[in-house]
């Protein structure tokens, strides 16, 4: 199960953190011909290596990039604007299968479900704050990106990437809350965010924003939550 954890750690590093939004609007534009394209498998590459740091795993990890390259390949070729959603969900699938498969081949961990402290522990809570912090950034984004509400003006009083930075702040704090057995804060939270944002909204009265900004805040912490309900599930972490 370990080089499984590793190797999702690896792959949601490369996709999510490392690379950058100006990587995949090339990609997205040149499709084979983009440097990026190969950069980021390269990319990929590397963080396999770190990650599981063993010479002898070269060849899954040589496997797994090609694999990888491909899928990309296969997605930049019959993306468009109307199915970016499904597509991006298909790739993230079609990525974990394989990851799935190269572990299962290299060491069977269907029947090693037994966690060793804290080796594993360690990364599966490493692998739970990357979720919840970049992926689930990105994630967010791209399934409400349908309904991005079209403004006049251009929030020029706004802090640069304010709301995902604070997206990124309250998904942490509903993890922490949940892994700790502090469900109750959540709500506070999620009240506290409603105060705060209810003058924007009245001001504003745009029912759309409204209802943009609750789909955002309603899958932020929803994923938040799952994730920390499946972290404490692995450590018999007892809640309520």
């Amino acid at each position: 199960m370990l080089i499984f954890i590793k190797l999702l750690f690896a792959h949601l590093l490369g996709d999510f953190l490392f690379q950058p939004d100006s990587w995949v609007k090339e990609k997205n534009e040149l499709k084979h011909k983009s440097k990026k394209l190969y950069y980021h498998i390269g990319v990929h590459i590397l963080l396999m290596l770190i990650v599981l740091w063993d010479i002898k795993l070269l060849p899954i990890i040589l496997l797994i990039a090609l694999s990888h390259y491909l899928i990309d390949l296969g997605k930049l070729s019959i993306q468009n604007d109307k199915n970016v959603r499904w597509i991006f969900t298909a790739d993230q699938i079609l990525h974990l299968i394989v990851l799935l498969f190269a572990a299962e081949k290299k060491s069977p961990f269907i029947d090693k479900i037994a966690i060793d402290i804290p080796v594993e522990q360690i990364f599966i809570l490493a692998l739970c704050i990357l979720i919840v912090t970049a992926v689930s950034a990105k994630v967010i984004k791209i399934m409400i990106s349908k309904w991005t509400p079209e403004t006049e003006d251009k929030d020029e009083d706004s802090l640069s990437n304010a709301g995902s930075y604070i997206g990124i702040l309250e998904r942490l704090f509903v993890f922490g809350f949940v892994i700790t057995n502090n469900i109750q804060a959540v709500g506070f939270l999620l009240a506290a965010k409603s105060v705060f944002r209810f003058g924007d909204l009245k001001e504003s009265k745009d029912r759309k924003l409204t209802e943009y900004i609750l789909i955002g805040t309603l899958l932020s912490f929803g994923i938040a939550i799952i994730v920390g309900l499946f972290y404490a599930y692995l450590f018999d972490i007892q809640l309520g």
